[in-house]
């Protein structure tokens, strides 16, 4: 890597057909390249190849714990609130009444289940990103619009800015540029 772009966060370069973006990405693939992303405003299909395959069951596991919490917490809360801090006895019944309980188990145990999910599913997708540095790339704002942009970051093990930007060159890239950090 060299010293010039220790202060940048990658390269990128524009495109704009689709076809040569893909074929750039597959090239990078095929070299070694881990560390890029292609932004386009348009679903890229043939990208499928490049997303992992193995299953994520981290969410599913997170939100069936939040759910067993959520009713064991109801559980508790209503027997500590029935039974030790306010018994009444009404009818003769008795103060540890299980099927009373479970209405409200059941609400908390959703409550917890959505709340948990949703702010996991938050943390995995690593949302909200507010700002990433690609943003402030040179056209980037057209990455909405009419171009595809496929960017390289310098923590790429294989990352050498010389070799990269005549791939792009080769590719039919329609600008190249820095990203900075």
């Amino acid at each position: 890597m060299s010293g010039e772009t220790e202060s940048a966060y990658g390269l990128i370069g524009a495109f704009a057909d689709p076809h040569a973006a893909v074929a750039m990405a597959r090239h990078l693939r095929r070299d070694g390249f881990r560390r890029f992303e292609i932004y386009s405003p348009l679903p890229l299909e043939e990208t499928n190849e490049f997303i992992a395959k193995e299953p994520r069951n981290w969410l599913a596991l997170i939100m069936f714990a939040a759910a067993i919490g959520g009713v064991v917490i109801g559980f508790v809360m209503q027997y500590v609130i029935a039974v030790i801090g306010y018994p009444i006895n009404i009818g003769g019944r008795p103060l540890n009444s299980w099927p009373a309980f479970i209405p409200v188990a059941w609400e908390i145990c959703a409550l917890f289940t959505v709340y948990i999910g949703f702010a996991a599913f938050l943390a995995f997708c690593r949302l909200p990103k507010l700002y990433h540095p690609v943003f402030n790339a040179p056209g980037f704002e057209r990455a909405s619009q009419d171009r595809i942009f496929l960017c390289v970051e310098t923590r790429d093990p294989r990352f050498d800015n010389q070799q990269l930007q005549s791939m792009f060159h080769e590719h039919r890239a329609v600008a190249i540029g820095e990203v900075p950090l």
